[in-house]
């Protein structure tokens, strides 16, 4: 093991322990108190590896400074502390497959397996140690990996004296419902640029990303008992079913689409047949795109509407996050650093979009340039999500190096 794995190992498997699931529901800040329980921990941590200015904020953020040690912009490090509400994330058990075989990889607490045809990515991670979590929750890699890449990375610039600027740390909250920056937050960063370490494979820099919408529609029926509702019952999950029917789903929806493909999801629904409320989400690339997404949903709702003008349909939509590169592609400095970092570890780095975003899509649009990069985490928002310990500290290194050249600059 390198000088990273094995703590970079010991940080996931603590971190990814500790249930920090986001809420969408909620209207606190954070969502949940529970990602308070690692906010203090890691503000614990980063003031006993040296780092200054350590706190949580009202939102739920940990800002840490480290003080630099030669001229350059001042950067941020940034990682998210929530993981998905998308599946169980209560009780994760970390485990290690230490020297991965190549072959098929069995879960403890279920009948899963994770096998290359399902993920080719895990093909070329032979003899690496593989992190995953039990078989009944998802791991929490995302993002848990990039607060580990990060925390080593502070411990070893400051133990080491290694040349560096002036460093932001941040840890947010609820990035994985769309709410992890503050509108506080650039202004408390304090940074000429910054990165997410929030990505894939080795050697990803990404600077493009979705831009992003989210639509509440609601129906609202009419209810009366089953037993005399003849003329009178107008059930509102019939007409949400129309809505759904109605979309395009043969070539629109995620699991039809890729490469630069937007699309329409339905990923929440509650309700009776009173009333009912859908949460949608709208992706495109381009905001032209994003707009038509959204004309069409509201179309295809008031014409859903008309065929029964005792109920109500309304369609509110309101913006999440935009394409980073609007901006980035503005001024390439923070970006092509991150590519020469790579370059120096021997890492060709690869720009794809992202087919979704990051903390760093808000930063962007809010005034504060942040690429993503990688940390090796596969297979989220599930039970088959794994990393590569190897790739993490492929991320570190890439971090430090990061922070080198910016030293020189």
């Amino acid at each position: 093991m390198t000088q990273f794995d094995r703590e970079l190992e010991d940080r996931l498997v603590r971190y990814c322990s500790v249930d920090t699931q986001s809420d969408e529901g909620s209207a606190n800040q954070p969502s949940t108190a529970i990602q308070l329980n690692l906010a203090r921990m890691l503000a614990d941590e980063l003031r006993a590896a040296g780092a200054g200015d350590v706190t949580i904020t009202d939102y739920g953020a940990v800002l840490a400074t480290v003080p630099g040690t030669a001229e350059g912009p001042v950067i941020g490090l940034l990682a998210h502390m929530d993981t998905a509400p998308a599946y169980n994330a209560t009780g994760v058990k970390p485990r290690v497959i230490r020297g991965y075989n190549g072959g098929a990889i069995t879960y403890p607490d279920s009948a899963l397996v994770l096998t290359p045809e399902h993920s080719p990515y895990l093909a070329t991670k032979v003899g690496h140690d593989i992190i995953t979590a039990s078989g009944t929750t998802l791991l929490g890699a995302d993002d848990k990996a990039g607060v580990a890449v990060i925390m080593t990375a502070v411990r070893e610039l400051i133990a080491s004296g290694a040349p560096r600027p002036k460093l932001r740390i941040a840890f947010t909250p609820d990035e994985e419902i769309g709410r992890g920056v503050d509108p506080r937050l650039p202004a408390d960063l304090d940074v000429d640029f910054a990165y997410t370490f929030d990505g894939g494979a080795v050697g990803e820099v990404e600077y493009e990303t979705f831009s992003a919408d989210g639509a509440k529609v609601r129906v609202s029926g009419v209810s009366t008992h089953t037993g005399t509702a003849q003329g009178k019952m107008v059930n509102a999950l019939h007409l949400a079913a129309k809505i759904i029917d109605t979309l395009p789903q043969a070539t629109q929806t995620p699991e039809v689409t890729g490469g630069r493909d937007g699309f329409w999801h339905i990923h929440a629904m509650k309700g009776t047949a009173a009333e009912i409320e859908m949460s949608i989400i709208l992706r495109d690339f381009e905001l032209d795109g994003l707009a038509a997404r959204g004309e069409m949903l509201k179309q295809v709702c008031a014409a859903v509407a008309a065929t029964e003008p005792r109920a109500t349909v309304t369609c509110e939509i309101r913006p999440q996050y935009r394409n980073m590169r609007y901006w980035l592609e503005k001024d390439m400095t923070p970006v092509t650093l991150a590519h020469d970092a790579c370059r120096a570890e021997g890492i060709e780095p690869v720009s794809n979009p992202i087919r979704g975003g990051t903390d760093g899509s808000r930063l962007t649009e809010m005034g504060v340039p942040c690429p993503n990069v990688f940390t090796g985490m596969q297979d989220i928002h599930g039970p088959l999500e794994w990393i590569s310990v190897q790739d993490m500290a492929a991320a570190t290194r890439v971090c430090l190096r990061l922070v080198g050249l910016a030293a020189r600059a």
